[in-house]
């Protein structure tokens, strides 16, 4: 692929040696400075208002959330102390940890909460499962939340501590902003706050310590436990040239480089100041995403096709590289490795060229543009579609590709437009595998239509099936039920699966403190 050409030879760069940087960066050797590269640009601020990666590892810079999941996925309290629970399971009494202080200086209450998860509730999958049975929400006195329910919600913890977009508590004047509009001011009460001043999209992110911050006495664990905070300061420099981010991680001038590019890992691996190391084994999943409003897509015959078309192989060769270690197929919307991964899916795509062809013959396709937006700035995404729109071209589809930076790209996605006004049809982008763990926290299974993830699947049959794993009186009901709405999910090609892979992230070996099984959080790390 062209693509993967053009990383290659960013690759050949790097190996000259002296750094390559356009930006100046200083040496990274003070006790008190972080310098981490992100895996993008930092365009969206809000980490209730779109699911991008980037902007949920910054809401947990700033924000805390009331529970945690460790690493064996089990939630722990986070800033609740503990919680109650009435004989007939209605009834939820959550009560705050002593002490807890927003970035300006106003305690943390029950209505900040409330209305925190109240607004979550209308944007995440889980959420809405939640909302669904909430009678009321109420302030029980200054430190208690109470949640009265229609039916006892057996999850509600589970709900509450997800990892990948939790209910973060912010204060109740930010948390009362309209869901579908982004928060702007980012005050929240977690280990660091946001250095508006200094921020440049597109450049740098600035985080310092927040002293008003408690944390926990317990180990950190994933997204549980104490969250100290041992740098005063934490610096994201935005670098989206794969050969730039490299020299500067073997050079010192970065502590950190969240996601380095496959063809970079040589490279690296032969510096003696770096480690490489696989934090998250579960690894993530590679999906692309139709718009399921506007033509083609609307038509599920035409999304069949594209699906059984699909080559996995060469999606994965083209954004992780040769290094068949670090990748593998998953025709499956259930990851490899996650507890409802029930086999290769081999019927509904096997990966034909031929049988794509004749599939879209026979759907009614009448030349209809479809266009695909997508990154020019993010190596683990950007071939994905890179790949799609050969793909799309040797079916016989009428294909344009919208290429810009990442930032437009999520901007882009919340158009429910014809592509003619500023809309699209595909994109393409990657997520953790244990968050796309079950019908509760996946929303490439879920199908509530308008108030769905981009795409806007319709299928009240899926949301039927959601509620009967989350209300199936044992493992075993869970498990047909999770089975049977990731199969039709991927019969009616809510998304389609590209394929899995883990991330080798790299830093300086003179940090100590990694999380294992974590994002990229600088909890517990320090220079040695």
């Amino acid at each position: 692929m062209k693509r993967r050409t053009f990383l290659k030879g960013a690759t050949a760069l790097a190996a000259v040696g002296p750094s390559l940087s356009t930006q100046t960066l200083a040496q990274s050797t003070s006790p008190d400075v972080l310098k981490m590269a992100p895996q993008a640009n930092l365009t969206a601020l809000d980490p209730i208002w779109t699911t991008a990666t980037v902007t949920n590892n910054h809401g947990y810079y700033i924000f805390d959330t009331l529970y945690g999941g460790d690493l064996d996925l089990k939630p722990q309290p986070q800033m609740a102390e503990g919680h109650e629970i009435s004989a007939d399971g209605k009834t939820w009494r959550i009560k705050l940890r002593e002490g807890l202080v927003f970035h300006d200086g106003a305690p943390v209450k029950p209505a900040d909460c409330i209305a925190s998860m109240k607004r979550w509730c209308q944007r995440d999958p889980y959420g809405q499962l939640l909302a669904k049975v909430v009678e009321a929400w109420n302030a029980a006195d200054e430190r208690t939340i109470e949640i009265k329910l229609t039916r006892p919600f057996p999850m509600m913890l589970d709900c509450l501590a997800k990892g990948d977009n939790p209910p973060f508590i912010m204060p109740e004047r930010l948390a009362q902003t309209d869901a579908n509009k982004q928060v702007t001011e980012m005050t929240g009460s977690g280990p660091y706050k946001f250095v508006a001043a200094e921020y440049v999209s597109g450049s740098k992110a600035v985080y310092e310590k927040f002293d008003g911050y408690k944390p926990r006495s317990e180990t950190p664990s994933r997204n549980a436990g104490g969250k100290a905070a041992y740098f005063k300061r934490v610096e994201w420099p935005i670098l989206p040239d794969p050969a730039t981010a490299a020299n500067a991680l073997v050079k010192g001038e970065i502590d950190w480089w969240e996601r380095p590019l496959a063809d970079l890992q040589p490279l690296l691996a032969k510096s003696p100041d770096v480690t490489r190391e696989v934090i998250d084994t579960a690894g993530r999943g590679s999906i692309m995403r139709l718009n399921h409003l506007q033509p083609p897509f609307n038509n599920p015959k035409v999304r069949a096709a594209v699906r059984l078309a699909v080559k996995q192989e060469d999606y994965m060769r083209a954004s992780q590289g040769d290094d068949t270690s670090t990748w593998q197929t998953c025709r499956n919307l259930w990851w490899r490795g996650t507890t409802y991964y029930n086999g290769e899916l081999e019927d509904l795509m096997p990966q034909s060229l031929d049988k794509g062809r004749a599939a879209l013959k026979a759907s009614g396709y009448n030349g209809e543009k479809v266009v695909i937006i997508n990154p020019t700035d993010f190596p683990d995404i950007g071939p994905l579609g890179d790949v799609t729109f050969e793909l799309l071209k040797q079916l016989g589809m009428n294909v344009e590709m919208a290429a810009s930076d990442w930032g437009t790209v999520i901007q882009r996605r919340n158009s429910r437009e014809p592509v003619e006004k500023g809309g699209w049809s595909i994109f393409h982008t990657t997520g953790a595998a244990i968050g796309w763990g079950s019908p509760a926290l996946s929303n490439l299974v879920r199908g509530p239509g308008a108030s769905g993830w981009f795409g806007w699947w319709t299928s009240p049959q899926a949301e039927a099936l959601a509620e009967e794993w989350l209300y199936a009186p044992d493992e075993a009901g869970q498990k047909k039920a999770a089975e049977t709405i990731g199969r039709l999910a991927l019969e009616e090609v809510a998304t389609i699966p590209l394929g899995q892979f883990v991330i080798k992230t790299a830093y300086r070996k003179n940090l100590t403190g990694m999380l294992k099984g974590s994002a990229p959080y600088p909890w517990g790390l320090k220079r040695v």
